[in-house]
């Protein structure tokens, strides 16, 4: 039993690995903001199970990808959006630590809504742009 659930877990993560290695930048980019949202959602969940190592757990990863989002910014030459974004992910990542620290779902639920309307504007990207980058 436990020989199919570890195969079961390996062919779970082939999928995404998978797709990482052919995807062009933009996927790429939209993959962060999808991982992101789903380790809040679960850190989320967590919270309000009481289960505090994997909230802790999900929100920390929650921040590396939004530090990497971060730090993927061009801020020379990205002028004033990039700037704005720099901002965002810096505010997004303290309202993670207090919402960890105090056990606020809201706070968790404030970066995602901050976290899905980034993404729609990067989904919303017509594609001549994308492969125009």
């Amino acid at each position: 039993m436990y020989a199919m659930r570890r195969e079961l877990n390996q062919y779970r993560q082939a999928g995404p690995i998978a797709e990482i290695a052919v995807a062009d930048p933009h996927r790429l980019t939209q993959l962060l903001f999808e991982g992101a949202l789903e380790r809040i959602a679960v850190a989320r969940g967590a919270m309000m199970q009481g289960n505090v190592p994997l909230k802790g757990q999900k929100i920390t990863q929650a921040m590396d990808i939004i530090d990497g989002l971060r730090g993927a910014l061009d801020l020379e030459r990205g002028g004033e959006l990039a700037a704005n974004l720099d901002a965002l992910y810096d505010y997004m990542t303290r309202r993670l630590v207090t919402g960890n620290a105090r056990n606020e779902p809201e706070a968790l639920e404030e970066v995602s809504t901050l976290l899905r309307e980034i993404k729609a504007g990067w989904d919303a990207i017509p594609e001549q742009m994308r492969r125009a980058s």
